[in-house]
């Protein structure tokens, strides 16, 4: 197919065009490169059926020119702001490049007539809350304007699938976790300990518990469940069981570190406002369709502190 990748010089975005490059998909990739680096796609500039433009989602008469110039059959949406704690100082932040992001993608795909989209949601959309997690819980309350835009495109991309005739698919992600990474926790704590290799300052109390997904195993679901779930509108939550919770990571980083660093807890059962404190997949409607994490949590959290370290 001819495929539109939007983010896809970012974190997951560049491992998606690895493994759609080599199901010889024709793949072009729209970042603005605020948080993609060229250097994650540097590999596949210039081979064939691989095509990057630099362009922001916002503009939406540019946005519209690349769809006119090609005949997209797909379009795998995962642009939108990663950084939750600068969405919480500044709502415009969320509004406009998770969600406005999202409007002009299926402005484009409803004026151009592309009938198949996949989408990058978030357990964010959830809220705070300790049970667990099916695809059907609500009430929706997210705590979060990160996730406030993910679900207000989730809204949208309703609509527009019943309305016209877009075939979706939706998977929430849960904490991810890999090589090539640019924000998160492991990334906040190794950087930290570069700086002071003596003391780690964690924030909130490090009880924060959570599922971590390897990168890798991420891409797997997501290409699993296009091939395998074909109602008009899809939607699955990808991660793993198991959980792991900030202080076994601040530990995990100062092993693999091979420092003896002492931990610093700021207090309080979060890092931020707007940071859920743990949540749980039910993961049985993923498990039925036939998908199932390789790596658990902890195992993925390593592997991600190790490809960092080795970078």
């Amino acid at each position: 197919m001819k495929i539109l990748i939007t983010g896809g010089a970012g974190f997951i975005g560049s491992h998606l065009c690895d493994s759609l490059l080599e199901l010889n998909h024709n793949i072009v990739v729209v970042d603005n490169l605020i948080l993609g680096k060229l250097e994650n796609i540097n590999h596949l500039i210039g081979t064939n059926r691989f095509r990057f433009i630099e362009e922001d989602l916002l503009n939406l008469d540019k946005l519209k020119e690349i769809f006119k110039e090609n005949s997209f059959e797909m379009v795998y949406h995962l642009a939108a702001n990663s950084d939750i704690q600068k969405g919480g100082k500044d709502p415009e932040v969320d509004y406009n490049l998770t969600f406005k992001t999202t409007f002009n993608v299926l402005q484009c795909m409803k004026e151009f007539n592309v009938k198949k989209l996949f989408f990058a949601s978030t357990s964010a959309i959830y809220g705070e809350t300790s049970e667990l997690l099916t695809e059907n819980f609500g009430p929706l309350n997210p705590v979060s304007n990160y996730g406030a835009g993910k679900l207000a495109s989730e809204a949208f991309i309703s609509a527009f699938s019943a309305t016209y005739n877009i075939q979706t698919w939706i998977t929430r992600f849960p904490n991810v976790v890999g090589e090539r990474f640019t924000h998160g926790v492991i990334y906040d704590f190794i950087h930290k300990l570069k700086s002071n290799p003596l003391e780690l300052t964690v924030l909130g109390n490090g009880e924060q518990n959570k599922p971590y997904l390897y990168v890798k195993d991420l891409i797997e679901g997501i290409l699993f469940v296009y091939n395998n779930s074909h109602e008009q509108f899809n939607v699955y939550n990808l991660g793993s069981y198991t959980r792991t919770k900030v202080k076994e990571i601040a530990q995990m980083v100062i092993d693999e570190m091979g420092l003896n660093a002492t931990i610093n807890y700021t207090g309080g059962d979060r890092g931020w406002v707007g940071d859920v404190p743990e949540f749980k997949y039910d993961l049985t409607k993923i498990n039925r369709l036939g998908w199932e994490a390789k790596t658990n949590s902890n195992d993925s959290v390593r592997i991600a502190i190790q490809k960092a370290l080795g970078e």
